[in-house]
């Protein structure tokens, strides 16, 4: 049978009693060791070294009431009795340290004794597990017959939630009302991407630190980042604004004034203050989207920012301070930036203490269907228009929509414009069959389109670089790219340039086609051998 322990503060008034007569009313320490059907094996009594007499005397007493009972003496001195970091600072440094062995002994929290500190302390403290017991409240006697004993009452109170069904059901039901509103009470059916909403859900409310939202274009990022304002808000989490930012609008000078702000003067210009978006984002959240896109100076800038909260506008000398929450998003790989050099790593691994990967529609198929019904909902808040598919028309569009002809490349903001567009060309408000085949078509054309020309940019990408790549013209990258596949068919610049050159070399317009390839390439300081198929 396990041995049972209790946990108590000395009460240096209740536990005093009166003087001349110690015996006339209740002490809820000594109490404590009277409780029928409650046997205490042992009593660990904090006081503080002032209380010595005191402790010594409940001790005393104890050992008349219930000699078997052990009383050990723990001496913390707490300054302030009321300042819960200090409080709870030496109620924690004890817990550590207290040599708990619960395979061999049952431990109970008294919180009738000490302050309203020191017992929201015990809670916190027992709740969180540091210490692997039970709270016990005492009570006094509750008529006078019943004061010839002095004992009291107890309670023992079990921080179990699932042992209390009701608060069980409506702690869940709360926490499910939140995932729901960070989805924006839409059935997800993904669940993998509802495992997702209910981290992020216990994330957002218990922690301040930054959260890094990555995924695909159109996954709904920025959406998301709205929703976590709006749900830390709703739990008084965070009391300012919403501050959202695209930072691949943002370049040199302008980056820097509008993130940190700047002083009048600092630049040509600058006929006036601007306080910058970080100190408009104060005791709010500040969304840094396309974050992978800010120059390393931002970056350091943006590091300080986070971690000290304080920051130097342009041209200032006297930093400011703003306390915000950081949301991050990005399509890009981050800790492959790291490794190029584009992106700081102490930065990077600020932000990546919550990472969460929002999967693009592909990904969540089985999410289509509740999608689209939410997308005719907002056409329906948009337009005062109620919009219905009917049958068949759609088992077409979701058959199409989750099969694997559908690309879906800018996921969720495709599917949007594609139910706008057939709700706008739904005859009498009824999508039919024949407005799904014109959008089936039209999608395949955008999505054919849309990979050519990415097929196209990846390949410039390559050879160019991003930077010089992005400078040149569609009508440019289209041939330049047509002339590397090329290239890559061939050994040599001679037999490239033919097949480049055939219909001109028929004409006898030039003989050399080797050199015309040459120079071509050379406008764009590329050379044959370096993209030549390999011999």
């Amino acid at each position: 049978m396990k041995r049972r322990v209790a946990i108590s503060i000395l009460g240096t008034t209740l536990d005093m009693g009166k003087w001349d007569n110690r015996w006339s009313r209740w002490r809820p320490n000594v109490g404590l060791c009277q409780q029928n059907g409650l046997f205490i094996d042992r009593l660990e009594l904090i006081h503080d070294n002032h209380a010595t007499a005191l402790a010594n005397r409940i001790t005393a007493d104890i050992a008349t009431v219930s000699p078997a009972t052990e009383v050990r003496s723990n001496v913390i001195n707490f300054r302030d009795p009321w300042d819960f970091s200090e409080v709870y600072t030496n109620l924690r440094d004890f817990a550590r340290s207290y040599p708990f062995d619960p395979d061999t002994e049952d431990y109970l929290v008294n919180i009738t004794t000490g302050t309203h500190v020191a017992q929201i302390c015990w809670f916190l403290l027992t709740e969180a597990r540091i210490i692997p017991g039970q709270l016990l409240q005492l009570s006094p006697p509750r008529d006078r017959e019943a004061e010839q004993d002095f004992a009291g009452t107890h309670r023992i109170i079990d921080l179990d939630l699932s042992r209390y069904d009701e608060i069980a059901k409506r702690f869940a039901s709360e926490r499910e009302d939140a995932a729901s509103f960070l989805k924006s009470g839409i059935s997800t059916r993904n669940a993998a991407f509802n495992r997702m909403i209910d981290e992020i859900e216990k994330v957002v409310i218990r922690s301040t630190a930054p959260v890094l939202l990555t995924g695909p274009t159109g996954a709904g990022k920025s959406q998301l980042a709205r929703k976590i304002y709006e749900l830390k808000k709703s739990q008084r989490k965070v009391s300012g604004p919403f501050i959202e930012v695209n930072c691949a609008t943002l370049r040199g000078d302008q980056a820097m004034s509008t993130l940190f702000g700047h002083v009048k003067g600092a630049f040509t210009g600058a006929a006036g203050e601007r306080s910058g978006l970080l100190k408009s984002a104060d005791k709010g959240v500040l969304f840094l989207d396309e974050i992978g896109e800010l120059g390393l100076d931002e970056q350091a800038m943006c590091l300080r920012a986070i971690e000290e909260k304080r920051f130097l506008p342009v041209g200032a000398d006297r930093e400011v301070s703003a306390d915000f929450q950081l949301l991050a998003g990005t399509n890009r790989d981050l800790g492959e930036d790291v490794r190029m050099g584009k992106f700081r790593e102490d930065l990077y691994a600020r932000l990546n203490l919550w990472t969460f990967q929002l999967p693009g529609l592909r990904e969540r198929k089985e999410d289509i269907e509740p999608n689209l019904d939410f997308e005719l909902r907002r056409h329906l808040e948009r337009e005062g228009e109620n919009v219905t598919f009917n049958k068949e028309a759609r088992e077409r569009y979701l058959a199409f929509a989750t099969g694997p002809q559908a690309a879906w490349s800018a996921n969720f903001r495709d599917l949007s414009a594609s139910v706008t567009r057939m709700a706008t060309l739904a005859p009498h408000g009824r999508i039919t069959t024949d407005v799904v085949d014109d959008e089936v078509r039209r999608l395949n054309n955008f999505w054919r389109s849309s990979s050519d020309n990415h097929a196209i940019n990846t390949l410039v990408e390559e050879l160019l670089g991003a930077e010089a790549a992005a400078r040149l013209d569609l009508f440019d990258a289209t041939q330049l790219s047509a002339v590397i596949r090329t290239c890559r068919e061939h050994t040599t610049a001679s037999a490239a340039g033919r097949t480049l050159f055939a219909n001109s070399r028929l004409e006898k317009k030039s003989s050399n086609d080797a050199d015309r390839l040459v120079k071509y390439l050379a406008r764009f300081d590329l050379k044959f051998e370096e993209i030549r198929k390999p011999s």
